[in-house]
């Protein structure tokens, strides 16, 4: 590991060096990888300087045991146990952010809403979700830009799809795919019975241009009529658009702009993406058969979280963590959440590393 902190280092200060260079703004994309390059690589090396500073401490204070006054030994032995308790820490933080980066992190997202059991409460339910990530998403400095949606006369959704864009959106919010649950009494629900209904959520990193090769003869295009609630045709020309990849089944339809150009458009963003998501979970499920991670695989139809309003409380089953604060949770404060799914998924990564060195 120090070897490789080395290489780091030096890594960072070869950057350094090119960033004082007096020609660097000369070329601007050149200069915004350096200045790219440097900054990721700034946490751990601050974090390696702050170990070695340790190392050299404890090498100090372990000299300083063997002095003749007394009460410099004993400030020399207060500070190993400082020491002892530190070093640690800062060294788990090391591997931590040695691990191999996933290269989805800094993509936008594809987010995925759809009602499952329970009917109208169901579909009220994922409303619930996509306001409580949109909520989130406002407070991350975030934007969202809804790309097709079914809304409900009650203010639900049988289904949305919406883009969340911004800085690594994809890392924040990578482990909320599975069936979310819900426990609570229905507006509808006269003898005041708590009910059970569910939604599920689909999180995709969104597909760049290199990402996914959709041939155009793959693709079956159809355009039909745009139909609002209860039948009533919202426009009088086929602006809606239904795409179908033949190879895989996967099926498309956005009829939520006025343009048959634009709902076109759309709907190809939200087959690239479902394409390289069931990839890459071929590819993942190829190499971890094995060994399932503790945080989850991410399915749908894996019952993820809990939200029981009657006892205002959260649960998520993956890493047994309730908080009661389920009102605040729903206005988008997710932070303390997802920080416990990111530390497991961080402890089983290297669980796993140090099974395969």
């Amino acid at each position: 590991m120090l070897a490789k902190l080395e290489n780091l280092e030096k890594r960072y200060l070869d950057l350094e060096e090119q960033l004082a260079a007096p020609d660097v703004f000369d070329d601007q994309e050149r200069y915004r990888k350096i200045a790219k390059a440097h900054a990721d690589l700034e946490p751990v090396v601050s974090l390696f300087r702050r170990y070695r500073d340790l190392q050299r401490q404890y090498a100090d204070n372990r000299d300083l045991l063997e002095d003749a006054d007394h009460d410099i030994r004993a400030m020399a032995q207060e500070e190993l146990h400082h020491l002892d308790r530190e070093m640690p820490e800062v060294e788990q933080a090391l591997r931590v952010l040695l691990l191999p980066p996933d290269p989805r992190d800094e993509k936008n997202i594809v987010l995925e809403i759809r009602a499952g059991t329970g009917g109208e409460e169901a579909a009220l339910f994922g409303g619930d979700l996509f306001r409580m990530y949109c909520r989130y998403a406002e407070l991350m400095g975030w934007k969202v830009e809804i790309i097709s949606e079914s809304p409900t006369d009650n203010g639900g959704y049988k289904e949305v799809i919406a883009l969340i864009s911004g800085s690594r959106v994809y890392s924040h919010l990578k482990y909320e795919s599975g069936t979310h649950r819900v426990q609570r009494v229905p507006a509808t629900e006269s003898q005041g019975r708590i009910h059970t209904s569910a939604a599920t959520v689909a999180v995709m990193p969104e597909a760049g241009d290199v990402d996914v090769d959709i041939r155009p003869e793959d693709l079956r295009i159809d355009v039909y009529r745009a139909s609002g609630a209860g039948g009533q045709h919202v426009n009088k020309t086929e602006s809606a658009v239904r795409i179908t990849h033949i190879p895989t089944g996967v099926v498309v339809t956005c009829q939520d702009e006025k343009s048959q150009h634009k709902n076109k458009a759309r709907a190809m963003k939200v087959l690239a993406s479902r394409i390289l998501a069931a990839e890459q979970e071929r590819l993942h499920s190829q190499v971890a058969a094995d060994r399932k991670s503790q945080v989850g695989s991410g399915d749908r139809s894996e019952r993820i979280r809990t939200y029981n309003f009657p006892q205002g409380r959260v649960t998520d089953h993956r890493v047994n963590l309730t908080l009661y604060s389920l009102d605040r949770f729903m206005d988008g404060e997710l932070q303390g959440m997802i920080d416990a799914l990111a530390a497991r998924a961080q402890a089983e990564a290297l669980k796993a590393e140090a099974r395969d060195a």
